[in-house]
């Protein structure tokens, strides 16, 4: 699930940094509303865990499905699941985005203007699903983060390039989506 709406997302800025991103820039009113209509959506099946981002819009997006979900377990809080570092693209206009996405078509691998690269993100993202497969069979997780971090994950899952990430369907903020592995 992406977080709803969030501050950031209404201000029409760039926050990644954890500096801003952990303690400021949390939903909106209407993005914890929209994060209710998704959950209230039905469309998850009985979930076993919630692990989310730390940043401070997908904690309390992770927090209302917890509570809504009548979740009784503790949300396990990661930074693997943190929003892509844009790097000298923090607090600027989310137009911005742009720019480095034409970027990662060219090279994932890419750090220009500081920025974390696709690769990068959809090899911590993808640890993450690594380990929860080592640990757990049969289970279902909610996974709480952001557009790029979640965007880049859904083309590991597809076995597409990190460079391709954005040929995928956006994820709409309190978007729901199941990943599935793209088989062989």
């Amino acid at each position: 699930m992406r977080h709803g709406e969030s501050i950031a997302n209404q201000q029409g800025i760039i926050v990644s940094a954890p500096e801003n991103g952990l303690s400021d820039y949390g939903l909106s009113d209407s993005g914890q509303t929209n994060i209710k209509q998704s959950l209230e959506a039905g469309v998850l099946p009985q979930i076993t865990h919630i692990i989310s981002s730390d940043f401070k819009r997908a904690r309390e997006s992770a927090e209302i499905a917890q509570a809504l979900l009548q979740f009784n377990q503790d949300i396990t809080f990661t930074e693997n699941l943190r929003e892509r570092f844009f790097g000298d693209f923090e607090l600027k206009a989310n137009d911005c985005y742009q720019i480095v996405w034409d970027n990662d078509a060219v090279n994932s691998a890419h750090t220009i203007d500081n920025v974390e690269s696709a690769d990068a993100v959809m090899d911590r993202t993808s640890s993450l699903i690594q380990s929860i497969e080592k640990k757990f069979t049969g289970e279902t997780f909610l996974l709480v983060s952001h557009g790029d971090a979640l965007q880049i994950l859904q083309a590991a899952f597809h076995k597409s390039p990190a460079s391709e990430h954005r040929l995928l369907p956006h994820l709409d903020t309190a978007e729901i989506r199941e990943l599935v592995l793209t088989s062989p």
